[in-house]
């Protein structure tokens, strides 16, 4: 398959699909990242995990919020990263390296406060000490786990809606009477 080819297929085309997509990546991302990070910070436990489901809304909420604030910057670190004609793995990796880095410097601080339900300056401190562990751990689910997920369910998705998308222009050319049609798809698919 080409780049390009996948640029058309993994990706979304649409405002609707992106958002289908931030869905996808922050789902994921918001269910396996803060559990990772809570259990390298206080003991992976039952409480911990608990505790994190209990702040789970609130968080993506806030992981939506972080995406929208640093999609544009992302973009433009990604622009001055890659060349013209650079290959889809790289294009993805770059997004993944330059959206990973962003967010986690805001959710470091702010997933904190939101995981402690307090208003501290403690993240502010230990910010040098935490940050690279979090973006170790954030770039790797990304990278692994959450961006290869919604890229599938782009994929699946596009050849869907593709596949129908033909089904149905043939049908609207009035090819419905064929009894060839009518013997590949079926009386009820056309």
């Amino acid at each position: 398959m080409s780049d390009h080819h996948k640029f058309h297929t993994h990706l979304p085309r649409s405002g609707r699909e992106s958002l289908l997509f931030m869905l996808v990546i922050s789902f994921v991302s918001v269910n396996v990242i803060p559990v990772v990070i809570s259990g390298l910070t206080v003991g992976f436990s039952l409480d911990t995990w608990l505790g994190v489901l209990r702040v789970l809304p609130v968080l993506w909420v806030v992981v939506i919020a972080v995406v929208l604030l640093t999609l544009k910057p992302a973009r433009w670190l990604v622009g001055k990263i890659l060349q013209p004609g650079d290959g889809f793995g790289a294009h993805m990796l770059a997004n993944t390296l330059c959206s990973v880095a962003l967010m986690s410097v805001v959710l470091t601080v702010v997933g904190t406060w939101v995981g402690t339900w307090s208003l501290t300056v403690d993240p502010i401190v230990r910010f040098f000490e935490v940050w690279p562990r979090n973006f170790a751990v954030a770039f790797v689910v990304e990278a692994v786990l959450a961006q290869p997920v919604a890229r599938l369910v782009m994929h699946r998705y596009h050849r869907r809606v593709d596949t129908h998308g033909r089904r149905s222009s043939r049908c609207a050319r009035g090819w419905r009477r064929s009894p060839a049609l009518l013997r590949r798809w079926g009386p009820g698919r056309c």
